[in-house]
C-alpha cells in the first residue's frame, strides 16, 4: 500500500479562533485562510487531518459526543469552500483533571504521539513526509516524536508561545494559510 504524506492541523487557534474551551455551534469561527489552506492540502494530493486536544471533556465542559457534532460542522463548513478533512482525531483526556475515564495519563494527548500513529494506520499515512502546524508547543513536540516537520503559528496562543518553540519547529508562520504555503515549497525541495 502506497502511504500519503499529510498535514496535521490542530484545530483551536490553528484553523478556528480560539475561544477557551469551544462548547456550543456558536462559538465556532473558522478563519478565513483556513479554507484556501485546507483546499491548498487536498489538491496537492496530501492527506488533511484535525488533531487537537479537548480536555473540556474530562473537564465536565461538554460531552464527548458534542465534538462529533462540532467536526460534521466544520466538514459542512469546508464542503462550502470545496475544502474538506480526511479526519478528525482528538484526545478527551486529562491526566490530573475530571473524573473516569477521562481522568489519566493517556499515550493521546499531545505532546504524545497518539493521535498522529493512529491517523497513520487508518489513513495509511507517512509521518516522518508530513507536517504539523499548531499554536502550542505541544505540537511541535509532538512533530518531533514522529519525525514529522513542523510548523508554529502565530494565531491563537502562537504568539506567546514562539518563544519556546523557535529552535524547534521548522517554521514560524503568521497564519495557516502562510504555514501551508511554506509546506508547499518545502516540498519542492
Amino acid at each position: 500500500m502506497e502511504l500519503h504524506s499529510a498535514v496535521f492541523f490542530d484545530r483551536d487557534g490553528t484553523i478556528n479562533k480560539e475561544v477557551g474551551y469551544l462548547a456550543h455551534l456558536d462559538q465556532l469561527y473558522l478563519y478565513q485562510v483556513s479554507y484556501e489552506a485546507i483546499r491548498l492540502v487536498n489538491e496537492a494530493g496530501m492527506k488533511a487531518v484535525v488533531f487537537t486536544n479537548q480536555s473540556g471533556v474530562a473537564r465536565g465542559f461538554f460531552e464527548e459526543g458534542f465534538l462529533d457534532v462540532l467536526h460534521r460542522r466544520i466538514q459542512e463548513i469546508l464542503a462550502e469552500q470545496k475544502a474538506f478533512i480526511d479526519g478528525f482525531y482528538y484526545c478527551p483526556h486529562h491526566p490530573t483533571e475530571g473524573s473516569d475515564p477521562y481522568r489519566r495519563i493517556c499515550n493521546c494527548r499531545k505532546p504524545e504521539a497518539g493521535m498522529l500513529i493512529r491517523a497513520s494506520e487508518d489513513l495509511g499515512i507517512e509521518l516522518a513526509r508530513s507536517y504539523i502546524i499548531g499554536d502550542h508547543s505541544s505540537d511541535i513536540e509532538a512533530a518531533k516524536r514522529v519525525s514529522a516537520k513542523s510548523v508554529l503559528v502565530r494565531t491563537g496562543h502562537g504568539a506567546s508561545e514562539s518563544h519556546k518553540v523557535r529552535h524547534l519547529a521548522d517554521f514560524i508562520a503568521d497564519d495557516v494559510l502562510d504555514a501551508v504555503n511554506w509546506i508547499m515549497k518545502d516540498r519542492e525541495k
